[in-house]
C-alpha cells in the first residue's frame, strides 16, 4: 500500500512537523539537562574530594608543628647555653643597646 504525501493538507503537514520539532527540542533539553547534573556532580565530587584532602593536610601539619613544639618544650640546653629573654633584643654585640628615638627605633625614622 503506498501512502501519497500530496493527499495530505498542508496545515496538517504544519502541526506533524511543529510536534517532530518539539519532540527533538524536547529530547535535546532533556539531554543537556541530564549532562548538566552529571557535570555538576563530578565537580562537586572532586570538590569534596580536594577539600577533604586540604583538610586533611593541613590537620597533619598543625599535628606535626604540636608535637614538634611539645619535643622542643621537653629539650634541655646545656648549662653554658642559657638566653635571658629579659634584655634587649636590639643591643650590639659588644652589649650596648640600639639607639632609639623613643618608641620606634632610630632605623625606622631615618627617612623622615
Amino acid at each position: 500500500m503506498q501512502f501519497d504525501l500530496s493527499a495530505v493538507e498542508t496545515g496538517t503537514m504544519v502541526v506533524i512537523g511543529t510536534l517532530v520539532f518539539a519532540l527533538v527540542i524536547g529530547a535535546f533539553m532533556m539531554v543537556s539537562a541530564f549532562a548538566a547534573m552529571v557535570v555538576v556532580g563530578v565537580g562537586r565530587l572532586a570538590w569534596y574530594l580536594v577539600a577533604g584532602a586540604v583538610v586533611g593536610l593541613v590537620h597533619g601539619i598543625n599535628h606535626a608543628w604540636d608535637r614538634l613544639v611539645h619535643h622542643a618544650s621537653t629539650v634541655e640546653l646545656p648549662g653554658d647555653f642559657q638566653v635571658d629573654f629579659g634584655t634587649d633584643l636590639r643591643a650590639d654585640y659588644q652589649g650596648q643597646a640600639a639607639p632609639s628615638t623613643g618608641t620606634y627605633p632610630r632605623v625606622v625614622l631615618r627617612d623622615s
